[in-house]
């Protein structure tokens, strides 16, 4: 399905923008900041939160979690000892902020919930790294492991779904985003010890349907496959991916899959993208898979294709990042600062993986977006790497915010919404001689 221009230039109403793309259409999007550069206004953010900011007209909206008592900074890049099994006991504010387009002020905030927290989190996690979504009238802002909170444009709470604390993966928490469709409100809560997919009423949170998943812990938020024969909800997962109609009856399911699934499934002109890229499995596959699929379309153990995935790569994978699609190209960001670039109906390599940083290590975790010809990678050092698209890997710009990022930023009109650990940046091309 083609990216809507109108409303990618005025609004991004969920994680990775409408279809989950990460694409803006903006005029005159900035292509050059700093800390002091290409600055609309910046503001604080209390607390700590890696979801991404959302924006609906002159509204941003930016979920965090405050806690009462000493903060454990993360550290940046992948290692070991980042588990943090027992939760604490300290007191923590589950906040929803509006934030002003013009401004930057804050218009409001509103505490859904206050205690301690009942799971526990990485240190590289947060409790708020789940993506709220709207659709102009709702925000809807879910914190895992906790519930969905519905608030009008106000702040004001107009229903909420409260469900049980489960295990997860290592304790390292959760992180899959709600999505919306027409009157329909989607979360899927895979955890280690109970795990569902869940349709509600978007106006009065009321369960329409729900299905019980035979899947551990995931990460990956769903995606909305709307194409000619029938619109589908594609829920990744560690043991299958499955698609769902809209009544929550399974089409087909695609085993395969790394031992840890993040990336955020999306699709372009006929083909739907999966992918898995867990750094410590040797599988970590990219799935491009044609539409009309029904039963177990998984490949056999040669296969790199049959009658409904178009190709697939065993090693293609990133781990955090999810990959994006522009120009015909489908990238690949890698945590470990690498990128590279595949012809996106084929999936034949247009060039392997080429380090970003010339001048040494950096790790990245935010997903990247593309604009104007132009693909951006936000390293977790808050370095932002320009690359020009086509068939040639060309560095053409470096930005640096000087904080530690890993939210994936937003994009609305002819401004760049970039979430640091403790800011949100409007960036906007100044019209200044």
């Amino acid at each position: 399905m083609a990216l809507t221009q109108t409303w990618a230039q005025s609004n991004w109403p969920q994680f990775r923008g409408e279809h989950s793309m990460g694409i803006g259409s903006g005029k005159n999007l900035p292509t050059v900041w700093s800390t002091n550069k290409n600055i609309a206004w910046k503001t604080e953010v209390p607390g700590w939160g890696w979801s991404s900011p959302i924006i609906w007209g002159d509204q941003i909206f930016v979920t965090s979690v405050i806690r009462d008592g000493e903060v454990e900074p993360p550290k940046k890049g992948l290692y070991f000892g980042g588990d943090r099994n027992t939760p604490t006991k300290d007191t923590h504010h589950w906040m929803v902020y509006c934030f002003d387009w013009k401004s930057g002020k804050k218009s409001w905030e509103k505490q859904v919930h206050q205690g301690s927290p009942g799971s526990s989190v990485h240190l590289k996690n947060t409790y708020a790294s789940e993506t709220p979504v709207t659709d102009g009238e709702r925000v809807y802002a879910y914190f895992g492991n906790l519930g969905i909170f519905c608030l009008d444009k106000k702040g004001n709470e107009l229903w909420a779904q409260r469900w049980g604390h489960h295990k997860t993966v290592n304790g390292w928490g959760t992180a899959a985003s709600p999505v919306l469709h027409k009157d329909q409100l989607f979360i899927v809560n895979d955890t280690e010890e109970k795990s569902f997919l869940v349709a509600l009423d978007k106006k009065t949170g009321a369960q329409l349907w729900r299905v019980e998943r035979n899947e551990k812990g995931n990460w990956a938020t769903p995606f909305i496959w709307q194409h000619a024969q029938r619109t589908e909800l594609v829920v990744p997962g560690r043991t299958k991916v499955r698609s769902y109609d809209l009544d929550g009856k399974m089409l087909w399911e695609l085993g395969g899959m790394s031992s840890i699934v993040i990336p955020t499934p999306f699709a372009q002109d006929g083909l739907l993208y999966v992918c898995s890229g867990y750094v410590g499995d040797k599988n970590r596959p990219v799935f491009a898979i044609r539409p009309g699929a029904s039963g177990d379309i998984s490949l056999k153990e040669s296969e790199t294709s049959n009658a409904f995935i178009a190709w697939s790569d065993k090693t293609a994978a990133p781990y955090n990042p999810s990959p994006i699609l522009y120009g015909g190209q489908f990238y690949v960001l890698f945590d470990f600062g690498f990128l590279s670039s595949r012809d996106a109906k084929t999936g034949l390599e247009i060039y392997s993986k080429q380090r970003i940083n010339p001048d040494g290590n950096s790790g990245f975790t935010a997903s990247p977006w593309a604009y104007d010809d132009k693909v951006f990678c936000l390293s977790e050092d808050g370095d932002t790497f320009v690359f020009q698209t086509g068939p040639e890997y060309k560095l053409i710009g470096r930005n640096s915010l000087d904080e530690m990022c890993m939210a994936t930023p937003a994009i609305a009109r002819d401004s760049l919404i970039i979430r640091t650990a403790s800011k949100l940046y409007r960036i906007k091309t100044s019209t200044k001689k």
